[in-house]
């Protein structure tokens, strides 16, 4: 029986698949991969489990199409859900993503109790509130990833601008992840110099735009499919700050109980994550226009709660 911790991701396809190799290549956790194709997980998690010996990683990896083998989870890790398909509208992807992210949860939570629950399924902050109704969880325990991305596709703009190393590029982007995300300017430098010194508004402008389009710059690259290398490499940032409890400063989106004037609102902003997960936000000092832009995303993302509350609430009451 191994020592080590157990992740179980659910959703083995191109984001869950990836996040399975990184965080087997890693070593310090086994990891159960979910998803309800016949084979799928099995032959994806014993395909990784062989490049073992090549990468010098002795962990544990196994796939399933139930949620037995999941039980014990230090970090359960939901990929699962539709992209939008042609003739679809943006409710429809919502209520189908709420219907099968709640019927995840509330399969896999009870057999992790003390898990942390990462959410990954889009549109992200409301599958995040979806998942913290279903689970039962308190709020520290349940986070979802959007913001590192975000962050993680402007400091590589930024540094393909200035031809720089991303290294030295600091920032964060908040808010919720889509067209109302906010990059905070105000707080961005490289190598401790302000962004905005070394940039023009309009090329600034231009990389925060591109920022906002990046899943969609993506998607129209390749025709078929969305991005993976990059969602799936912030996942796992989220995943070792928490498995191996680093208190690392990384923006999440997280429940919001007043903090940044909001209420009862998953909300990207800077936590300090940990083995308990969320165990600090973070309050930044933003501009008024960073505030006000932020406030335009807090309110697009109560109005998608509010749609998820209504859908729960109607397929309660079918018969």
């Amino acid at each position: 029986m191994s020592n080590r911790p157990k992740v179980s991701i659910v959703g083995a396809g191109n984001v869950g698949a990836t996040v399975a190799q990184r965080l087997f290549d890693r070593g310090y956790a086994d990891v159960v991969l979910v998803d309800i194709v016949p084979g799928m997980p099995q032959g994806k998690a014993l395909d990784i489990l062989e490049s073992g010996p090549l990468v010098g990683s002795d962990a544990h990896i196994s796939g399933s199409n139930g949620y037995e083998e999941t039980a014990g989870s230090t970090l359960l890790i939901v990929t699962a859900g539709i992209p939008r398909k042609p003739g679809m509208s943006r409710d429809d992807l919502l209520h189908t993503n709420v219907d099968i992210v709640d019927g995840i949860v509330r399969q896999a939570a009870p057999l992790s109790p003390d898990a942390v629950l990462l959410v990954v399924s889009n549109p992200l902050d409301a599958m995040v509130f979806t998942a913290w109704q279903a689970s039962g969880f308190p709020p520290e325990r349940v986070v979802g990833m959007a913001g590192i991305l975000d962050t993680a596709r402007f400091r590589a703009f930024v540094a393909q601008e200035l031809g720089v190393s991303p290294r030295d590029v600091q920032a964060l982007v908040l808010g919720c992840h889509g067209d109302l995300m906010v990059p905070v300017i105000s707080q961005a430098s490289v190598g401790g110099v302000p962004l905005a010194e070394l940039l023009p508004k309009g090329r600034l402008e231009g990389i925060v735009q591109r920022t906002r389009d990046g899943g969609g710059e993506i998607v129209g690259l390749l025709k078929a499919g969305s991005a993976y290398y990059a969602p799936s490499a912030a996942v796992a940032e989220m995943a070792e700050a928490i498995l191996l409890d680093q208190k690392r400063l990384l923006p999440c989106s997280v429940h919001l109980d007043g903090e940044y004037g909001f209420c009862d609102v998953f909300l990207g902003v800077p936590v300090k994550l940990g083995a308990r997960g969320v165990e600090e936000i973070i309050t930044l000092e933003l501009s008024s226009g960073e505030q006000e832009a932020l406030a335009r995303s807090a309110a697009a993302v109560k109005e998608l709660i509010e749609q998820v509350r209504r859908h729960l609430a109607d397929r309660k009451g079918r018969p």
